[in-house]
C-alpha cells in the first residue's frame, strides 16, 4: 500500500487557479461559503480569523474586505504568493501571511482565533483525524471552525451515475493519479466522529455543489448558472440534497 503524504501545490499553483477557481465550480463554492459565514453572529463585528491551508486566499480576502483581520497560512509558497498579489490589488492592509503547515502552527502558535477556516484541505492530508485535533487547538473556546472537505459518499454516487463501476469497486484507487483530484476523499461519518472527539459541536451542515456536478448537460453549469445557484442555496441545507454535495461544509463550535 502506498504511504499517504500531505500534498503541496508548489509548481502547479497557476494551473490550480485556472482549473479550480476560475470556473463555475469555484464560483459556486465561494458564494455558498460566504452565505454560510455571513449568518455567524461573531462576524457581525470585526473578528480575528485564521485561514489554514488558505491557498490563493479568495475567501479570506473577501472577509478581509468586510473589515475582519485575517491571517493566511499555507505550506505552498506559490499559493501564498498568488494570495499576496491579490491582497495588493485589493489594497488590503488587514491581512498577514505565513508559510507554515498545520502541525507546526498548532505546536508553536500561541494565539487562538474566534473563527478558523479550513476549506478543501483535509482530503489532501495523510492524517486528517489528527488535523482536526490540531485545528481545535487554534480555535478559542466558544469560537467556530469552518470546515469544508471532499465528500467520499458524493464521489461514489457521482461515479456510479456516470457508469464508472470499476473505479468505484476499486475504492477510487487508480494507477495514474490526476494531480488536481483530492487524494483522500473522506466519509462524512468519520469526519463528524473526529470533530466530536476533538471537542466540537455541529452548528450547521451545508452541501456544496449538490446539483452542479450531476448535470447531464455540463454546459448548463455556465449557461444556467444563476438558476443553478438559486437552487443550490435553496436546498443545500435540506436532506437528502445536503448529503449529496460534492463537498460538505460544517460550522463547528469549540466546546
Amino acid at each position: 500500500m502506498t504511504q499517504k503524504t500531505d500534498r503541496s501545490f508548489d509548481g502547479i499553483a497557476a494551473k490550480f487557479a485556472h482549473n479550480i477557481y476560475s470556473n463555475t465550480k469555484g464560483k459556486l463554492r465561494q458564494l455558498v461559503l460566504l452565505r454560510d459565514l455571513a449568518e455567524l453572529k461573531l462576524l457581525q463585528q470585526p473578528c480575528h480569523i485564521l485561514d489554514v491551508g488558505a491557498g490563493q486566499g479568495q475567501l479570506a480576502l473577501a472577509l478581509a474586505a468586510q473589515g475582519h483581520l485575517v491571517h493566511l497560512t499555507d505550506i505552498s509558497a506559490d499559493m501564498l504568493q498568488l494570495a499576496q498579489q491579490q491582497a495588493l490589488k485589493q489594497g488590503a492592509d488587514n491581512v498577514s501571511f505565513a508559510q507554515v503547515g498545520l502541525a507546526e502552527l498548532a505546536a508553536t502558535h500561541q494565539q487562538q482565533y474566534q473563527l478558523v477556516l479550513c476549506h478543501a484541505m483535509l482530503e489532501w492530508l495523510a492524517q486528517p483525524e489528527l488535523a482536526i485535533a490540531q485545528l481545535r487547538q487554534l480555535v478559542a473556546p466558544g469560537g467556530v471552525l469552518s470546515l469544508m472537505f471532499y465528500n467520499k459518499d458524493a464521489k461514489r454516487f457521482g461515479n456510479i451515475l456516470f457508469g464508472n463501476f470499476d473505479y468505484v469497486a476499486a475504492d477510487f484507487q487508480v494507477k495514474k493519479k490526476v494531480s488536481l483530484n483530492p487524494q483522500h476523499p473522506l466519509a462524512p461519518t468519520d469526519v463528524l466522529r473526529w470533530c466530536e472527539q476533538a471537542g466540537f459541536s455541529v452548528l450547521a451542515k451545508t452541501g456544496v455543489r449538490c446539483f452542479h456536478d450531476y448535470l447531464r448537460d455540463r454546459s448548463q453549469q455556465q449557461s444556467h448558472f444563476e438558476q443553478l445557484l438559486a437552487l443550490e442555496l435553496q436546498y443545500n441545507r435540506t436532506e437528502p440534497y445536503a448529503s449529496l454535495g460534492r463537498y460538505q461544509h460544517l460550522l463547528l463550535q469549540a466546546n
